[in-house]
């Protein structure tokens, strides 16, 4: 007798670095959505939508993840074996949007956008290879003052969503500062052919100073580095004296202030408010680097800007440790990180750490049009900007959206209860009719798991006498947990009322409003 053969069963699991969300979780998470949506649209930027892949050679390599298959990004081939990509932000997408739809936009074109973009990296704590973005642009936008408008727009949200000045810092600096120290200080330079490599790999290790602290980035900017799981990251290969250089022109701008009075930086006398040190300092070693001194002009553009903008060193701070991974920068680059500590999964009081960012990019659009076309923009990464709400208690939630509930008590009336959501639906009140096959005990407990907050029942005893019950679930809840015996339990009948059936609708409605006055 032969075995029969076994079934196969895949397993219940989501994919690794991915998660799934429901309820209240989301309807916070559009709350936020839509209060960041809100300022950039006061700022003047429409909203816009692109597909979830592209063309791999349209999203091009700008992930710092080269030991990740497909450099960070997930890839697939088409069946006219074309390379697709899922796109790993909002900005690739735009620029390829751009290109192809340039002749018919305003330019400047400013827009705006969300949805989630996907990274082939390490998973961990917070760290997913599945999240949303909201994103802001001005492609066509040369001046500084663009760049200074991202900044402002970006303690706009913050201050929008609850977050409290001192919760929250604006970090700012400039790749081209960045450019001139290891060109100054390493020799390398993203237009050396002979160097390319080495500026890429060196930059990479400087945007890791927040995670690893020096003493990361220096192995990094030397031989390498091997992490806890004993992966090893080959690093930039500078000498010991390049590495001292570059770290003793990193500090310099954080050692003890003086104002700033440099001609060949042409201060404004508006970056010195939001520089904790001393810039005269950092323009000694940007000294015999055009392009280093080039970028500390920019800020101070940015500053003056700022600063007419009404934003405060309370809000923005330059720091030279900013360096932001993604290959397309080309000028200033900035990130928004909250300050203050919470508990992490670990149960260790820890900083958020970043929660948004952006910068200059001038050369992605010409990656199609073959011309320059300057661009800038912000990014906020949704996931981490809720975690960070939720710890602050600022979140919030429509709670009016959880449905009233018509109970069915006589499986041969479906039509009358049917009619009776209708007619709370018509009414503007989110309802629905109990669709299971269980008993009134397995559908009180169904309300319930729904967060609903009255149920409305109709048995044989009600429609006798045109009326329906409302039950109120939540008054019901708080009394059952006071109650200690049965006299109690028959006085706590205030928590349902009989209504006439003919007003339904209203009934309904005055238990919201009592519903919603308590809990207000």
């Amino acid at each position: 007798m032969s075995k029969s053969k076994k079934s196969f069963r895949p397993k219940a699991r989501v994919p690794r670095g991915l998660r799934d969300q429901s309820g209240a979780q989301l309807q916070a998470e559009r709350w936020m959505l839509d209060t960041i949506a809100g300022v950039y649209a006061r700022y003047g930027f429409e909203l816009l939508d692109t597909p979830a892949f592209e063309y791999a050679d349209a999203l091009g390599k700008f992930l710092p993840d080269q030991d990740r298959p497909n450099e960070g990004v997930f890839s697939f081939q088409d069946d006219d074996e074309q390379w697709l990509s899922m796109r790993y932000d909002l900005t690739a997408p735009l620029a390829r949007y751009v290109a192809e739809n340039y002749d018919s936009l305003p330019k400047p074109f400013r827009r705006y956008q969300w949805g989630p973009v996907w990274r082939n990296e390490k998973p961990g704590p917070g760290r997913f290879r599945q999240f949303i973005q909201i994103d802001a642009d001005s492609v066509g936008a040369p001046g500084m003052a663009a760049d200074a408008e991202m900044i402002a727009m970006m303690a706009d949200c913050m201050d929008a969503l609850g977050i409290a000045r001192g919760d929250y810092v604006v970090r700012i600096n400039n790749r081209k500062i960045l450019d001139g120290i290891l060109e100054t200080d390493a020799e390398i330079s993203p237009t050396d052919p002979a160097s390319e490599e080495k500026w890429l790999t060196a930059m990479r290790a400087l945007d890791k100073h927040d995670r690893f602290g020096w003493e990361g980035v220096e192995k990094l900017l030397g031989e390498g580095r091997k992490d806890e799981s004993g992966d090893y990251t080959k690093g930039a290969g500078l000498s010991r004296e390049n590495i001292d250089n570059v770290r003793t022109s990193l500090s310099a701008a954080f050692t003890v202030s003086g104002a700033p009075s440099s001609p060949s930086a042409q201060p404004s006398g508006q970056l010195s408010k939001y520089v904790p040190g001393d810039i005269d300092k950092l323009v000694d070693r940007l000294g015999r680097s055009t392009i280093g001194l080039q970028g500390l002009s920019e800020l101070e553009e940015i500053a003056a800007c700022l600063a007419a903008l009404g934003i405060g060193s309370d809000q923005v701070v330059f720091d030279p440790y900013v360096v932001r991974g993604l290959g397309y920068y080309t000028g200033p680059v900035f990130e928004v990180e909250l300050t203050f500590e919470a508990e992490n999964e670990q149960g260790e009081m820890a900083r958020f750490g970043s929660v948004g960012s952006g910068g200059r990019y001038d050369g992605l659009v010409e990656m199609f049009k073959g011309v320059e076309v300057p661009a800038t923009g912000c990014s906020f990464g949704v996931s981490r900007l809720m975690a960070a709400l939720e710890a602050l208690g600022k979140t919030q939630t429509d709670e009016g959206q959880s449905p009233v509930v018509v109970l069915v008590m006589d499986k041969e009336r479906i039509a009358d209860y049917l009619v009776m959501v209708k007619e709370l639906r018509d009414s503007g009140i989110c309802a629905e009719m109990y669709m299971g096959g269980s008993g009134m005990r397995a559908q009180m407990k169904y309300a319930d798991k729904r967060r609903a907050p009255l149920v409305v029942i109709e048995g044989e005893d009600e429609r006798a006498v045109a009326q329906v019950t409302l039950k109120d679930l939540i008054l019901g809840e708080q009394l059952s947990n006071e109650i200690s015996d049965n006299e109690e339990w028959r006085s706590g009948a205030q928590a349902q009322v009989s209504v006439p059936r003919a007003g339904l609708v209203e009934g309904v409605r005055n238990m919201l409003i009592r519903i919603d006055g308590r809990q207000g």
